[in-house]
């Protein structure tokens, strides 16, 4: 009945790996490769931590 009102954990994570891959992208079509090669690097950081909270919730 009250998981009605539960926000989702990984929503704010998503929208956080999600918004580093954009940003990675418009690195590597302007040439910074060192600074794509490190936004990937986060964003997979991210998605290791959005599948580490997807399988504990399940």
């Amino acid at each position: 009945m009250f998981g009605l009102f539960k926000t989702d954990p990984t929503k704010k994570l998503r929208r956080d790996y999600e918004r580093k891959l954009a940003a990675a992208l418009a690195a590597q079509r302007s040439g910074d490769i060192r600074t794509y090669s490190d936004l990937t690097a986060e964003a997979e950081a991210l998605y290791a931590k959005i599948k580490a909270a997807e399988k504990t919730g399940q």
